[in-house]
């Protein structure tokens, strides 16, 4: 077996889209310039071989192979234990807010294990690493704003303390999801939360941005938002 999956990447690398994913995504480190949709077909046809012994062998050194890897884990076909494992192994490598959306977003047989997945995302809310929260944050709010968890987002939302930007961000995202499905519960929250002011404010601004909150909402929930100082965000 001998995937060239190194060559298949450099084959459709793009200057000009090499050019915007770095000023997109300013951590990413190396990058070749590769679209997701080429990344994701070069994903599946990974996923539908021995994807074990990729996984296992290949080392990544550009942005594009860290995503791909990600997009295997989610792609191939396994049982969710096995596949827990393999996110347990990647998530070290999870390095900025792109890398971390897109896993999630592939990570869909959650839907088929959802309190699995949500007792193995608890220590990740409370991690020391940006991107670990980042991660649980994005996850639930891709797959657990329902009746069941609503209200354990809201409290794990608050019991975030961590200072990096692409976590708080990920928690003001979140909140501005849960709005939309839960207005009032929202509301509520947000009229009590003990989150940050910085990632309070960005809450309610995300909110007011949806095109799909009238305006007359946008107007009550703009009353929620804190006076500060101004600070480093």
């Amino acid at each position: 077996m001998n995937f060239n999956t190194r060559e298949q990447l450099l084959a459709v690398a793009d200057p000009q889209y090499q050019a915007f994913s770095l000023k997109l995504i300013p951590d990413a480190g190396p990058v070749l310039g590769v679209r997701i949709p080429l990344i994701r077909k070069i994903a599946r046809d990974i996923a539908a071989d021995d994807f074990r012994k990729w996984l296992s062998e290949y080392e990544c050194y550009w942005h594009e192979e860290i995503l791909l890897q990600g997009l295997v884990i989610g792609y191939a076909s396994m049982e969710a234990d096995e596949r827990l494992d393999y996110i347990r192994a990647f998530l070290p490598k999870i390095h900025n807010w792109a890398v971390c959306d897109s896993f999630c977003s592939q990570l869909k047989f959650t839907l088929k294990h959802k309190e699995l997945v949500w007792d193995f995302l608890q220590p990740y809310f409370s991690s020391e690493k940006e991107f670990d929260v980042r991660f649980a944050v994005v996850m639930s709010l891709c797959f657990f704003i329902d009746d069941q968890h609503i209200r354990q987002i809201f409290t794990r939302m608050d019991q975030i303390n961590h200072d990096g930007y692409y976590a708080k961000m990920a928690v003001a995202w979140a909140i501005s999801v849960c709005y939309v499905t839960f207005p009032e519960l929202t509301r509520s929250f947000l009229a009590q939360d003990r989150l940050d002011d910085f990632t309070h404010n960005k809450s309610l601004q995300k909110i007011t941005e949806s095109y799909r909150i009238s305006s007359d909402e946008k107007i009550l929930i703009r009353t929620l938002k804190r006076k500060t100082n101004g600070n480093s965000h």
